[in-house]
């Protein structure tokens, strides 16, 4: 008995890859939100056609047992990161005030 292809859904956002021809599904970066926690973790990436099946394909691989109240997923080239080279302007250790210890705790405050 021949095998059949299973038919692989197309759009017209997603270009063919050059070595095969298929369409080459966009990659996707998955965030989960727990139950417990407040803010969204990243937990992988996947491949899909478009957000909708990176949603269902991310809550299939991602959450199977439940443990996520929230599911984030970004194309991955839309994600635009600093350059390592510029960590000095954005993390600067001059930045003192943002210790706390330099500050002076008045003889009546209780509990800080």
């Amino acid at each position: 008995m021949p095998r059949r292809s299973a038919r692989v859904p197309t759009s017209p956002d997603v270009p063919a890859d050059a070595t095969t021809g298929r369409a080459a599904w966009p990659l996707w970066e998955v965030f989960v939100r727990s139950k417990a926690g407040l803010s969204h973790q990243h937990v992988g990436s996947l491949h899909a056609v478009d957000a909708e099946m990176a949603v269902d394909n991310a809550r299939d691989v991602y959450t199977r047992r439940g443990e996520g109240a929230s599911l984030w997923v970004v194309r991955a080239a839309d994600i635009t990161a600093s350059d390592p080279q510029d960590t000095s302007a954005f993390f600067g250790l001059d930045e003192e005030f943002r210790h706390s210890d330099h500050y002076v705790v008045p003889d009546g405050v209780h509990g800080i």
